[in-house]
């Protein structure tokens, strides 16, 4: 394979703005388009191994002999987040591409107010959902307000690194996985040493990471991650049950102490013009949502995100119906997304 022609590939995902190139064995090159759906580039080729083989070479500098690696890869001022990984048919690989510009909380629908509030001393703030939602967005944008606006010293753990922050207001200190720090634990062991205010932890991946972000919120950090989860009542759960059984009642207390923000989201495709909208459920640390993770009583906490709109909470079923009456997404993407189906019937599809 001529590396040329798959350079060409990459100037074209960077020109027409593509999320997401996808490239595997025997097939054509598929992307993600601008409504979300994965689809054949059969304008281009189909790739075969020895083709894969010099794209793993390009990026990799040696021959690929792992199982996955993730990695960032950087042409013509455009950065990419790439995932190389062995599958049945041979090796794959996904790229994802990294917005060089962090939008302003506007542009994605974070309310100043809220920002302010939660870019406090010590807290954990929890950004989650599926993979491709959007969370290093917000993450970002939510980290460029407190560059922007506070003195702080802010350290980021990241696998890879994907936006760049310049330092504003805030001293703003960037590590790669694999480049900078070995594993996670490691480098959330090496910051404690380092006077920082903000620690960012890429991805809650394990246990020790869960534990370590925990005490570090509790020694007047403030803490960012993300995790894979797809709503907020679902993230106090899954941290919790990460804990052996006989600790749970512990770490339900500290949490309960620690949390600040869970800010679960996905995209969906606009239907009043192209691209994607985000939805978000968001929960504060109330006294009310403090006192159920305690308890362990986190039913109930979908009742309070609905009743708690003065202090910025928002359920994810709210937010769907809310965009769908504006127009912004349709009957059939609520359908799809909304937790409690039985709303749907209420909600009548005007043309």
């Amino acid at each position: 394979m001529q590396v040329q022609k798959f350079l060409m590939l990459i100037d074209e995902i960077i020109q027409q703005k593509i999320s997401d190139l996808h490239i595997t064995p025997n097939d054509y090159p598929y992307i993600r388009n601008k409504v979300g759906d994965v689809v054949p580039v059969e304008s281009f080729w189909k790739l075969g191994d020895d083709d894969i083989k010099d794209i793993c070479n390009l990026l990799l500098s040696r021959e690929f002999i792992e199982k996955t690696i993730d990695l960032s890869f950087e042409y013509k001022g455009s950065r990419f987040r790439v995932n190389i990984s062995r599958v049945l048919r041979g090796v794959t690989l996904a790229f994802r591409t990294i917005p060089t510009i962090i939008p302003k909380p506007e542009d994605i629908m974070l309310p100043e107010s809220l920002l302010e509030y939660t870019a406090k001393d010590k807290w954990i703030i929890l950004v989650t959902g599926p993979t491709g939602s959007g969370k290093s967005t917000t993450m970002a944008a939510m980290l460029d307000y407190i560059n922007t606006h506070h003195k702080r010293h802010i350290i980021m753990l990241e696998d890879p690194i994907e936006f760049v922050h310049q330092n504003k207001s805030s001293l703003v200190h960037q590590r790669e996985l694999g480049k900078q720090f070995d594993s996670f634990p490691d480098g959330i062991k090496s910051i404690l040493r380092e006077d920082p205010d903000v620690i960012v932890i890429g991805e809650m991946r394990d246990l020790e990471t869960i534990e370590a972000a925990i005490t570090l919120a509790e020694t007047w950090h403030l803490v960012f991650s993300t995790l894979h989860t797809n709503d907020t009542v679902q993230t106090v759960d899954r941290i919790i049950q990460s804990f052996p059984a006989d600790k749970q009642n512990q770490v339900r207390m500290q949490f309960g102490l620690a949390m600040r923000l869970i800010m679960s989201q996905i995209l969906l495709p606009r239907k009043d013009k192209w691209g994607r909208v985000v939805v978000r459920e968001i929960m504060m640390n109330s006294d009310s949502i403090r006192n159920l993770i305690i308890r362990g009583d986190t039913q109930h906490m979908y009742s309070v995100l609905e009743t708690s709109k003065q202090e910025w909470m928002q359920l994810m079923d709210d937010n769907l119906i809310s965009l769908y009456r504006r127009g912004a997404i349709t009957l059939d993407s609520v359908k799809n997304s909304i937790r409690d189906f039985s709303r749907v019937s209420g909600i009548a599809e005007t043309e």
